[in-house]
């Protein structure tokens, strides 16, 4: 195999992604790798693996890693320890270990022990003392995963116009399933789009989101008011438990000023709306006075019907 396929291989073969890596070189260049996740979520269950190399001259055995927690916070779901007979000389070895998290740790930096040991036999004949060396693992516990709602909108609004609406849900520590995403609006207001919006699942720092329209009511009002609306989120997490989160947006109604712009382009003047046919840049372009002075030349140059003579 040439070069270029060896690396073309490595590409296609599936890397496991871990947040941390401790490396650490021991007695006889014994190198070995810990991965570990960075932050965890209590309850929940993860992995650490481990991979060992004999980089020196001497075979070594009775390799052993073995796993602990003084606080009891990660329990081992089969086994707390990784063991290896013997390495030879540029040998390596891998492996991984389970744990789960205890439902109800405080949350903080805990820490995963483990202590390594190994025996070095000289001129691969003498075993040698067995050596052995502590290494501690910081791990972050996280509480309930995060399932975060975003929101964009106007600060304020006004009658007989339209408005975005825009949403965006991401769960930042653990895929979610069956989702469905809900804005309720509140009475007389109308959405152009639709207010419920499903998913099959939504993978972990991997959002969502979609963008609707607020139809404001026709009839103007007199003051200002605030009207709420709540985006409502429904999901399956991880243990296959129902859970619900919920924001609530308010936006202020008020009455229209004399110079309204809308956000596709359009423009109020008092009770005149110009439509967006020319480009949002030449409307602002233009003064005040320019606009209502071409409305008042239109209106005053609109010819006007002549009456016929009467015949006698």
């Amino acid at each position: 195999m040439n070069l270029y396929c060896f690396l073309a291989l490595l590409v296609l073969l599936p890397i496991p992604v871990y947040a941390e890596q401790i490396s650490q070189s021991m007695e006889g260049s014994m190198d070995i790798k810990i991965d570990y996740p960075e932050e965890v979520v209590a309850g929940r269950t993860f992995s650490v693996s481990i991979l060992v190399t004999n980089n020196g001259w001497e075979d070594k055995q009775d390799i052993s890693f073995v796993f602990s927690s003084q606080d009891n916070a990660f329990v081992p779901v089969n086994s707390n320890q990784i063991t290896i007979d013997r390495l030879a000389q540029g040998g390596s070895f891998g492996n991984s270990l389970n744990f789960k998290i205890t439902q109800d740790v405080t949350t903080g930096i805990h820490f995963l022990n483990v202590k390594y040991s190994q025996v070095l036999i000289a001129n691969n004949e003498k075993p040698q003392s067995p050596i052995s060396q502590d290494i501690a693992i910081p791990i972050q516990i996280t509480d309930e995963p995060d399932v975060n709602i975003y929101t964009k909108t106007p600060e304020s609004i006004f009658t007989n116009a339209e408005f975005p609406f825009e949403v965006r849900v991401e769960s930042n520590d653990i895929d979610i399933k069956d989702v469905t995403i809900r804005v309720i609006t509140p009475k007389d207001i109308e959405f152009r789009g639709e207010t419920m919006h499903t998913f099959s699942k939504i993978e972990k720092n991997n959002p969502v989101s979609f963008t609707s329209r607020i139809i404001t009511p026709i009839q103007e009002v007199n003051t200002e008011y605030k009207l709420p609306f709540e985006v409502i989120v429904e999901y399956t997490d991880d243990l296959d438990q129902e859970k619900s989160e919920s924001k609530t947006v308010s936006l202020v109604l008020r009455p229209r000023t004399f110079m309204e712009l809308t956000t596709d382009g359009g423009i109020w003047i008092g009770d005149f709306f110009i439509a967006p046919y020319v480009s949002l840049g030449t409307i602002i372009g233009i003064p005040t006075g320019a606009i209502i002075s071409v409305l008042i030349r239109r209106r005053m140059d609109k010819p006007k019907k002549r009456k016929r003579a009467k015949k006698l």
